[in-house]
């Protein structure tokens, strides 16, 4: 097994866990705003539940696999650097992945403002809005992949 075999892989397993619990946050804060119609102590007694989860699945999964998917993808990219060079970072694939971590690490500092406001019971977001970007992950991942695993450019 090569260094380079070795960075990809646990890149990819810290990319899966981080994905996971990206995919299953959302789920969990809709489950809790759907608690605000249920009547008392059930409605308590479920929210507390789901905030626990919540902030247990942050902290102990999607927080560490986020740190460690930068980990790993930093020494992808200096592996890559000294075999390519740096001009592989400028290629449009490579672009679109780099996009693609930002925008999905601001999504991750979504939800984590949102924990806090759910938390707090501030939060505005329904179920339904949850619902319906629970797969913005997935969605950001098929292009990732997608650019990483074709390495597509305009020539």
């Amino acid at each position: 097994m090569n260094t380079y075999d070795l960075a990809r892989g646990l890149h990819i397993l810290a990319v899966i866990a981080w994905m996971a619990g990206m995919l299953f946050l959302p789920r969990l804060f809709a489950y809790d705003a759907e608690q605000n119609a249920k009547p008392e102590p059930l409605r308590s007694e479920m929210q507390g539940l789901l905030r626990t989860w919540q902030t247990r699945l942050l902290r102990i999964i999607i927080n560490p696999a986020m740190v460690l998917t930068f980990v790993f993808g930093l020494w992808l990219i200096h592996l890559d650097v000294a075999a390519r060079g740096w001009g592989f970072l400028a290629e449009p694939w490579m672009v679109t992945k780099l996009i693609g971590v930002f925008l999905l690490s601001g999504w991750h500092g979504f939800l984590a403002g949102q924990r806090r406001k759910i938390a707090a019971g501030t939060s505005k977001y329904s179920g339904k809005f949850w619902r319906m970007t629970n797969e913005i992950p997935f969605l950001l991942a098929i292009v990732m992949v997608l650019s990483v695993t074709t390495e597509w450019t305009f020539r």
